[in-house]
């Protein structure tokens, strides 16, 4: 559905250098610290910054190659855009109507009255919570075969994150063939919606991982200097001074629980994978 490889981009004082791709039927998430290279990916594959090397392609399709109708395949959310704020929603809907073949005026008018979005209300006039929900229904309601959505839930209450991921669930129920690749610092937000994840640490990838596999088999081990020196160490990604002695990351969480059974184990949630894999050290 998407493919990167080897996508280079230089700053002054930043270096972007990734390989991802995501697969047809499913949702990949994109995660990492502010400054981590997470936009800058998203700009890339728009086309909307030059790049200096590795390869893009949608559908199969260098970019470069992409047409307008193309891009009629593709929804877009980006942290930074958005329709003027002197617009209304009832302004929206014909510029819609023109821009998209297949835009869906009946479910974008039944959507507007779900999430309660006054049509009459200019957009500057909107809470946090509408602006978002607003850009992620204009995302969905041309028949997008894949999503590309950074940050969309940023500022949101709990309430309202969860009503724009039911919105994305729903999007993806209704063809299985549909993708969606989404960034977000919250990992709550990843970890119930996304099938895998790729962890972005000062433009590179550092992880890639099953979602399924990285909540059920990734752990922390909590063990002392003693217990810490007779650890076999070759099932340990990350591994972190503390207090007490050492926290370590594994992937091999029952390898320890069957050898180890004296060691503290916890199993890990997705902030403490990040938290290891960026600040904890290599062995």
């Amino acid at each position: 559905m998407l493919k990167i490889e080897n996508l280079r981009k230089n700053y002054e004082d930043f270096s972007l250098d990734c390989s991802l791709e995501i697969r047809k039927g499913c949702v990949t998430g994109l995660i990492g610290q502010n400054g981590a290279g997470k936009s800058t990916t998203f700009k890339a594959i728009l086309g909307l910054i030059a790049t200096d090397g590795g390869t893009i392609s949608i559908f199969g399709k260098d970019i470069r190659k992409f047409t307008a109708r193309d891009k009629q395949d593709l929804g877009v959310v980006l942290s930074d855009s958005g329709f003027s704020g002197y617009l209304t929603v009832n302004d929206v809907i014909p510029v819609l109507d023109n821009l998209y073949e297949s835009f869906d005026k009946s479910f974008f008018v039944e959507q507007v009255q779900k999430f309660q979005l006054p049509r009459s209300k200019k957009i500057k006039e909107f809470s946090t919570g509408m602006k978002a929900k607003l850009k992620v229904l204009v995302a969905i309601s041309h028949n997008a075969k894949l999503l590309l959505l950074d940050e969309p839930t940023a500022g949101l209450d709990v309430i309202a994150r969860d009503e724009l991921l039911e919105m994305l669930r729903e999007f993806m129920e209704k063809d299985e063939e549909r993708s969606i690749l989404i960034s977000s610092h919250i990992s709550s937000d990843l970890e119930t919606m996304c099938d895998d994840i790729y962890m972005i640490h000062e433009g590179k990838i550092i992880l890639h991982e099953d979602t399924d596999v990285l909540l059920s088999d990734y752990a922390l081990l909590k063990v002392d200097a003693e217990q810490y020196e007779g650890l076999d160490r070759q099932y340990i990604l990350r591994s972190k001074k503390e207090n007490y002695g050492y926290s370590c990351l594994t992937d091999q969480k029952q390898y320890y629980m069957d050898n180890y059974p004296k060691i503290a184990i916890e199993k890990g949630n997705l902030d403490e994978v990040i938290t290891m894999m960026i600040r904890g050290g290599r062995l």
